[in-house]
């Protein structure tokens, strides 16, 4: 199993909020519905040379407090499961539909390293995926995948907690 992991992000939230977000699933609803429909976010894209018209695949999104399922070209769709809780401590995930096996880690402690707008201790947070790669495969995605860890710990970490 290669394993790939996140930097460490720091949220001004405390570790209660985050981890409450994160553990139900159906929390993203909005956030998904907002960015499907935004045209700032549609210009970013255009902005960093992708296609906006991708956003309309955020609209296919399936989503349950424990379960979401992404679609994805010539694989039909990836789903990844909730399959372990430890409040305020972490949240595991593994893959349900997909063309490897995985397993995702989204690990959160309390921190005084920054602090909530209410003056207690924020979060800091990490994501650790875990996936079951052959040579080749790692090869060729595990760049993008280590780049993709970091890059969804920086858009969880920008969450409004």
């Amino acid at each position: 199993m290669a394993k790939y992991e996140s930097k460490i992000k720091l949220i001004a939230a405390p570790v209660e909020a985050v981890y409450a977000t994160l553990s139900n699933l159906e929390n993203f609803r909005p956030i998904l519905e907002n960015a499907a429909n935004n045209p700032m976010v549609a210009e970013k894209m255009k902005e960093a040379g992708q296609d906006p018209a991708q956003l309309e695949k955020l609209k296919e999104v399936e989503l349950t407090s424990d379960r979401i399922a992404i679609p994805a070209p010539m694989v039909g769709s990836i789903a990844l499961r909730i399959v372990e809780r430890e409040e305020n401590k972490c949240i595991k995930f593994e893959t349900e539909q997909s063309p490897m096996d995985a397993n995702l880690w989204i690990q959160v402690l309390p921190t005084s390293e920054v602090s909530t707008p209410m003056g207690g201790p924020g979060t800091k947070m990490r994501l650790t995926l875990k996936a079951d790669l052959n040579m080749m495969m790692k090869m060729m995605i595990g760049s993008k995948l280590e780049d993709g860890v970091d890059k969804f710990a920086d858009m969880l970490a920008m969450l409004p907690y």
